[in-house]
């Protein structure tokens, strides 16, 4: 089992806006109270973050996800709820946190780093390597006030992972430095990864979160809509935003008489999980559910549909009822695919439950996905093809 970097338990954050309030002695004398509505940025939220993992944290604007780097980072105290840290975190939260704009660049670098937990040897030691990160050698002596937005981020990133951090929270405000500066911070982030370093950080780019991300979580309103793959936390915040392809699997069991248990992906029938295969290879789909015997009479078939990123159908397959363990109320059934479809791609798998009338009884669908290569380039499928050359046609 993973250890656990950061631990969430049902952490709630709720402010207070005032949106009448008294300015002098008359007004509150007239008025006797001032109007104001509370409301929660937060709500319950509870996730365990494995160390060494990569977690990208999205959703529409207003969704909470500042505010949940900032209670993460012991910046905000929860109104309600747990937060558990282990490791030294380094935090990059807002454009200027942490720094005093009377202050020179060289001034700030040693006031950031102290609150981040290093001492002034520490930073003498570094402080050379900072500033080459930052590439503010020319405006180092400078009152940051002077500083534009990006360079605020190039001495804030540049103190933040400098600092040995166990854990880097990171929020939007990379989006605000330059292409060059953001590649830096990419390679940066890539040495943490390599290092078995955690990372948790804000980003509207999806495409970035797909790319190098583990895990992606989608808040809505202060809550977790989604938690798990992040091509489907992606197509998750899309649906949210209406900007996806509208498409949606039920997961629903009628009564306590059906469950799902779980479903599984891995090599050979029986094997230990697996998360990644090669297009070619064997794959084994296992659906582990419970039946009571009021539905097991109910149940014809068994249907699995392995799909792609907006929920595209790849492929289907069928367990009849003869083939069905309809003897025993706990199921385990083995989908046994030879060779895997030449596919490429993050795939998920939804499992249904239908009666002899082709009726859904029961369906579920994984969070978790798993991926395969098949080689190509590009492109969902692999195709056999050939090139040729047509003859040379008479001269024009």
């Amino acid at each position: 089992m993973a250890d656990i970097a950061i631990r969430a338990h049902d952490v709630s954050k709720r402010f207070v806006t005032h949106t009448e309030r008294s300015t002098s002695l008359k007004e509150r004398l007239i008025r006797r109270k001032s109007s104001s509505h509370e409301f929660f940025a937060l709500r319950n939220f509870s996730a365990d973050l494995d160390s060494g993992s990569t977690v990208g944290l999205i959703g529409a604007n207003g969704a909470g996800k500042s505010t949940l780097l900032k209670v993460l980072a012991g910046i905000l105290r929860p109104t309600s709820g747990l937060v558990e840290v282990r490791g030294r975190i380094a935090s990059l939260l807002e454009l200027g946190a942490g720094f005093n704009g009377e202050l020179t660049g060289r001034e700030n670098v040693y006031l950031n780093a102290s609150l981040l937990g290093l001492s002034r040897r520490e930073t003498d030691q570094r402080f050379d390597s900072i500033l080459h990160f930052s590439e503010l050698e020319e405006f180092i002596d400078n009152p940051v006030k002077h500083y534009s937005s990006g360079m605020y981020v190039r001495l804030g990133f540049s103190v933040a992972v400098h600092v040995d951090p166990d854990i880097l929270l990171v929020d939007e405000v990379l989006a605000v430095g330059d292409e060059h500066f953001a590649r830096k911070c990419l390679e940066k982030i890539s040495e943490f990864q390599a290092d078995g370093r955690t990372i948790l950080f804000v980003s509207h780019g999806l495409d970035l979160v797909e790319r190098i991300c583990t895990r992606a979580i989608v808040l809505n309103h202060g809550q977790t809509e989604f938690d798990g793959d992040p091509y489907f936390a992606a197509e998750a915040l899309r649906k949210i935003l209406g900007t996806d392809i509208p498409a949606r699997v039920p997961d629903v069991t009628p009564d306590e008489g059906i469950s799902f248990r779980q479903v599984t992906c891995s090599d050979v029938a029986g094997g230990h999980a697996r998360a990644e295969f090669r297009g070619g290879a064997p794959l084994v789909i296992r659906v582990e559910a419970y039946v009571a015997e009021q539905w097991r009479k109910e149940v014809d078939q068994v249907q699995v549909v392995v799909m792609g990123v907006g929920d595209l159908p790849i492929w289907s397959m069928t367990a009849e009822r003869g083939e069905l363990p309809s003897d025993r109320a706990e199921w385990t059934i083995d989908f046994i695919i030879e060779r895997c479809p030449l596919v490429q791609g993050r795939f998920v798998t939804a499992v249904g439950l239908v009666n002899a009338a082709g009726e859904s009884i029961a369906a579920t669908r994984t969070q978790t996905a798993f991926g395969v290569k098949s080689g190509q380039a590009a492109g969902l499928v692999k195709a056999d093809y050939r090139v040729e050359a047509a003859p040379k046609g008479p001269a024009g």
